[in-house]
């Protein structure tokens, strides 16, 4: 929360942003990059991310963000959180753009008028994990909604993030499929953290969770869990930028979240996701999804 505060601080002193766009190299309109040049000192002012955790704690922000801060003079000062305290961010004015993975909950924000320029940018997909031991056999079922009725059932360990995050939304409406209201006995147990803690914790006490795969992948051998539930459509996982309406605040950096959009939109950033994780995980973290229909995306 200390972060958050410090970020929120630097957010009330900004200035007004111009509102017209700025060609990048990333858009195409500045192949050889002079929009850098272009921008006068007082231009270049940061650009507050306000993202989920799984684009930090995946490590793909770490290249996204060098690279299109080199290509177009501004700072990124990201906050990782859940994807719900990413949209009250946005709700605030407090953050000029957001890379968020909870569909349903997005569409309210924009239905609020709070959110403009939402878009499709890759998705990846959820998994269950657990202990190597798998007490709740759920390897042995062929959806989410069995899976974790055994787990219920069973009464095996489950940590739940419990943080409002877009994994958190997704775990609460995947126990909502089963018929069964949120768990709340002994065995189902909320850190309150982001999925990388949550992660390590489960795999401490030997317990269940539900992670995007991205995050679990960066961390798995760190981590005394396996995969053991995947491949189900309802775990397809979306992710969106948002620009966070600069008619409804003023002071937002709107001129810098369309450059990080047209950033992530842009066909050398996407190849860059589409790779991202490939060489050293043998296989890639993120799906690009530029210019898809959404409801062609699937996991």
């Amino acid at each position: 929360m200390t972060l958050i505060a410090t970020f929120l601080a630097a957010a009330c002193g900004r200035t007004t942003a111009p509102t017209d766009n700025v060609p990048t190299s990333a858009t195409g309109g500045d192949p050889a990059g002079t929009a850098k040049a272009g921008l006068d000192a007082g231009e270049h002012k940061a650009v507050i991310l306000a993202t989920t955790t799984s684009t930090q704690d995946s490590g793909l922000l770490d290249v996204l963000i060098p690279a299109f801060e080199q290509q177009t003079g501004y700072t990124v000062k990201p906050i990782a959180v859940g994807t719900g305290e990413a949209l009250k961010l946005g709700e605030q004015g407090n953050a000029d753009v957001l890379l968020v993975h909870a569909p349903a909950s997005e569409q309210e924000f924009m239905q609020s008028g709070a959110g403009t320029n939402r878009t499709l940018i890759m998705h990846n997909d959820f998994v269950l994990v657990g202990p190597q031991s798998d007490p709740a056999h759920v390897q042995e079922q062929k959806t989410t909604s069995a899976a974790l009725e055994r787990i219920a059932s069973g009464a095996a360990l489950f940590y739940s993030r419990g943080d409002d995050s877009g994994t958190h939304k997704k775990e609460l409406a995947l126990w909502a499929a089963t018929g069964a209201d949120k768990p709340r006995d002994s065995w189902y147990r909320e850190t309150g953290t982001g999925m990388g803690p949550t992660l390590r914790v489960a795999s401490e006490k030997r317990g269940y969770t539900l992670t995007d795969r991205a995050t679990y992948l960066a961390q798995r051998d760190t981590l005394d869990l396996r995969i053991l539930l995947e491949g189900d459509p309802a775990l397809l996982n979306i992710y969106h930028a948002i620009q966070v309406n600069p008619a409804r605040f003023p002071k937002v950096n709107g001129q810098g979240a369309r450059a990080w959009i047209d950033f992530l939109v842009a066909p050398r950033t996407q190849r860059t996701i589409g790779e991202f994780g490939r060489a050293d995980l043998g296989q890639p973290l993120f799906v690009p999804d530029a210019g898809k229909a959404e409801a062609t995306v699937a996991p």
